[in-house]
């Protein structure tokens, strides 16, 4: 018993905590419209629930004239006037009563849906906040499932909170007090005991539906989760022809979900049977006690009937009662995931009082930088170097030196653990994150395109950017011809993840992004490391052309495309191994002439490959001529 209670306690803590943090949107802030909405919602709903009461008295009196109970003394005519007087005047209450509950959910809809749009966009934008190390650890298509439902139970436990709670306790006071005044105290513990039997079961049940709800919604996220990165991964599952597998991965999600969502019906089904059960106990009890009442001449049929209509009109609150209870938890079930995302703190934050970053030669400098994603296994070592301004640094090492990590913290999606980062002598931890990503630009190796045109794509780089701007910058980067050879030129669409287009056009494209944005600093993070050798000359020319009067870091995989580098810094274990310019380094003969000389061999290997598939290719076209 204990338990349980602290088990309600901690449950009501939750509902309150809830309606708190949604308050600011119930009642927002600089919004006097919607207040002014919530207040007349509020008149409207109070209005309703007033003439709702009045209905049962004209039935009371319509049905008393007609059992000869009313006054018509006056004649058949008075009599017949009476009669129809009273049965238009009960309903046209109903007819009000209906009115006024349209007028409050008209009004309040903007404020409800307000409310929803606030959230998400609150949402939205503390995930764009949120670092780096947690979207990498998250499932997209189980995040997105959280935030749709997340928003949904929002609009529900602003809805009922705010327009259904405080008239529905109104509404049962007034019945409550209408039944002690007219019919006496037996009646009122009647309704009072079958109110209380019917709300504690409600919310019996309700805890228990709650827990199956939380079941079905993880496997729900698990589900579409598992479709999403099937569908992104949609080439790879048909490199393995893994389709069935996939669809059973699918499948086993689903028939969780299947076996949830059973459960979740069944409760429903008890829940409601059992809401029925405790009412009509509770009317059957108070109708037989009018009926005593009837016969022995102290109530008229009008009475018997009018406790049977306020009881009936009783049981509409009394289900909403239930409803707000279930709708409010599973709102709560649904959007707790979601609070507990706005409740994460960032792990990269500007520091207090931070200035912009204020670029004059956009000189970087690295001094005694130690790194590691998890402390059990570091990734950077004490590295130190410098790129002057204007100049181009490349940085290149085996698989998982720490190459690309350099440009992750250049970026401060993370932060280090010892030493400095600097720009022109301002440590990168002391200035805005939006100052310091506004001066860098990236060209990645695996470049992700919006699902939108070409245009919008490139202008991405500098969204105010006119179209003749956006032109130019696809001319530098060698991709305007075939944009322009393109059906819909620039307002060709790329498809999800630029899959529309190849790994070079995807490259060119993400070239003319960053030409636009136009930064002091460039990052070339791998840029051509997965195109084929042609491909990454022609990429080279046009990434030499962006590069030029710019401070460049270059994380390099190909060693073809840093000879040129004013300085090569080689990483091995996390440490500087060798440092220098491309000659001297191969002079050295040490990791990385080693390096140079595996992928020369390659890279001829390569070349005598294609030139014999070519001359392959030209064998029976000569045949054919000859013959």
């Amino acid at each position: 018993m204990a338990a349980q209670r602290k088990t309600v306690s901690a449950e009501s803590g939750l509902i309150l905590g809830t309606i708190r943090n949604l308050w600011p949107y119930m009642w927002p802030t600089g919004r006097t419209d919607l207040k002014l909405r919530v207040l007349w919602a509020t008149v409207f709903l109070v209005l309703s629930k007033i003439v709702l009461l009045t209905v049962p008295y004209f039935f009371k009196w319509s049905t008393d004239a007609l059992t000869g109970k009313f006054d018509a003394t006056a004649g058949m005519a008075a009599f017949a006037v009476a009669v129809l007087t009273l049965v238009a005047a009960y309903n046209i209450a109903r007819i009000i009563q209906a009115g006024f509950n349209q007028l409050r959910d008209t009004l309040f809809a903007s404020v409800g849906q307000h409310a929803v749009r606030q959230l998400s966009l609150k949402t939205f934008r503390h995930l764009h906040r949120l670092s780096l190390r947690f979207h990498l650890e998250r499932r997209t298509g189980g995040l997105t499932r959280v935030i749709e439902r997340g928003t949904k139970g929002i609009e529900s436990i602003v809805r009922f909170v705010i327009l259904n709670t405080i008239p529905t306790i109104l509404e049962f006071a007034m019945t409550a007090a209408i039944l002690a005044w007219t019919y006496g105290p037996s009646y009122l513990l009647v309704a009072a005991l079958t109110i209380a039997a019917y709300v504690w079961f409600t919310i019996r049940a309700s805890n228990w539906r709650i827990d199956i709800r939380r079941s079905m919604n993880a496997s729900d996220a698990e589900a579409n989760s598992k479709a999403i990165d099937s569908l992104l991964n949609f080439e790879t599952v048909k490199y393995f022809g893994n389709e069935e597998m996939e669809a059973q991965r699918f499948d086993q999600s689903m028939a969780a979900y299947e076996k949830s969502a059973t459960k979740v019906w069944t409760s429903q089904g008890l829940l409601n049977f059992g809401q029925v059960v405790i009412f009509s106990l509770g009317m059957m009890t108070m109708m037989a006690m009018s009926a005593l009442a009837i016969r022995s001449g102290t109530q008229t049929v009008g009475d018997f009937v009018f406790i049977n209509v306020l009881l009936m009109q009783l049981s509409a609150p009394l289900a909403v009662v239930g409803f707000i209870y279930s709708e409010v938890r599973q709102g709560l079930a649904n959007i707790e995931q979601m609070f507990d995302l706005l409740d994460m703190d960032a792990e990269i934050t500007d520091a207090p009082g931070a200035r912009d970053l204020v670029v004059a030669s956009a000189a970087i400098a690295f001094r005694d930088v130690h790194f590691a994603y998890d402390p059990k296994r570091p990734i950077l070592r004490g590295i130190s170097f410098d790129v002057p301004a204007g100049h181009t640094v490349a940085v290149v090492g085996p698989s998982g030196a720490g190459k690309s990590t350099i440009s992750r913290l250049l970026y401060r999606f993370y932060d280090i653990q010892q030493g400095a980062i600097t720009i022109d002598g301002q440590d990168v931890r002391a200035v805005t994150q939006h100052s310091l990503r506004s001066a860098i630009g990236m060209v990645p190796q695996d470049t992700v395109l919006f699902n939108d045109t070409i245009a919008y794509n490139i202008r991405y780089g500098r969204p105010g950017a006119t179209q003749e701007e956006v032109e130019a910058a696809a001319r530098i980067a060698q991709v305007d011809s075939f944009i322009r050879s393109l059906p819909d030129g620039y307002d060709s669409t790329v498809g999800e993840r630029g899959l529309k287009l190849s790994g070079g056009e995807k490259q060119r494209v993400a070239i003319a992004r960053t030409i636009l944005k136009s930064p002091p600093i460039l990052i070339l993070d791998e840029a051509t490391s997965a195109l084929d050798t042609r491909t990454e000359q022609e990429i080279q020319t046009a990434l030499d052309e962006v590069s030029k009067n710019r401070t460049t870091l270059v994380i390099a995989h190909r060693l073809s495309t840093v000879v040129n580098a004013d300085e090569i810094i080689v990483l091995k274990d996390g440490i500087i191994a060798e440092r220098g310019r491309h000659q001297a380094l191969l002079e050295r003969g040490g990791l990385y002439a080693l390096m140079w000389n595996r992928q020369r061999e390659a890279t001829e290997a390569e070349e005598h490959l294609r030139q014999v598939q070519a001359r392959g290719s030209a064998v029976p076209d000569t045949a054919g001529r000859q013959a």
